[in-house]
Order: structure tokens, then sequence, then C-alpha cells
């Protein structure tokens, strides 16, 4: 748990940066909302698989997945700052893409609507259906794989 809180207050270092609290003030503050969010993840998403992401044996972030009937919800995927910008989570979800059109699976997500991710997700064929307050709703449609391209591999983090 204390990896997750880690890495949880490494996404919003930059918004507390702004706020003039104190060091304790922050920690407190980033530490009942990492509570928050993690009591409702687990009851919002009983079935869903909470994973930490390893890289060369090393704890680098989180992916949480839900798959539900024909869908695949993204609920989360984060990294620790030294591990963001070197293409595994473009490889994750990347392979997260290909399971769902494997298994025909329709895919869906949330994101801020001025994260720079956003055209990323277009690439791998989101698209936004909703604006829910700052965040995008998106999906992504299952792509019809032929023979052959269902027998490439995928890339592993």
């Amino acid at each position: 748990m204390e990896f997750l809180y880690r890495l949880y207050a490494s996404t919003r270092l930059a918004e507390m940066a702004a706020t003039g609290w104190s060091e304790s003030q922050v920690e407190t503050f980033l530490r009942m909302q990492f509570g928050l969010q993690h009591t409702q993840y687990m009851q919002n998403y009983p079935g869903a698989f909470f994973d930490v992401v390893l890289i060369d044996g090393t704890s680098a972030g989180r992916l949480y997945v839900e798959r539900n009937g024909e869908r695949m919800r993204v609920i989360d995927i984060a990294l620790l700052p030294e591990f963001r910008g070197r293409g595994a989570g473009g490889r994750i979800l990347r392979e997260l893409a290909e399971e769902a059109d494997v298994r025909r699976l329709t895919m869906s997500l949330h994101v801020e609507m001025n994260n720079p991710i956003l055209s990323f997700y277009k690439e791998l064929g989101f698209r936004e259906t909703a604006l829910k307050g700052i965040y995008y709703y998106m999906e992504r449609a299952a792509v019809h794989l032929t023979r052959q391209s269902k027998s490439k591999g995928g890339t592993k983090a």
C-alpha cells in the first residue's frame, strides 16, 4: 500500500505545488485522497484486476482493469515519474487493445480533457463519447482481426 500511495502522490505533485501548503499538509491531504480513491475502486470494481507494473523487476506503476462481459474498462494506469516517457505505458495499452481485439471487447477509460495522452488514445482508436466534468469518457470498439494479425506477438513491458 505504501508503494501505491507513493505512486498516487507522484501523480498529484504539480497540483499540490500550487497550493502553498506545508509538506505535512500536502501529505495528510494526499493520504486522505489516496484512501478514498482506493476504497472507491475496491467497492465499485470488485471483479477488477489491480496489478502492480514491474519494469526490470522494479515496481514502476499500477494497472487497474475490469473485464466484464463484452467490455474492458481501464480504470487506472499510472507510472512513477522515473518510468514515464519511456514507452512502457504505451506498450501496456497496446497489449490491452490487442487483447480487446482478440476477445472482441469494447474498451473504455476516462482521461482529463487537457491530458497530453489524449492524442495517443485517439491513435489507438478511442473516441470521446461523453464529457463528465473535466474528464472525457472514451471508448474503443474491437477491431476485427484477420488470422495473420492474430498470430503477431505483442511487446511486453
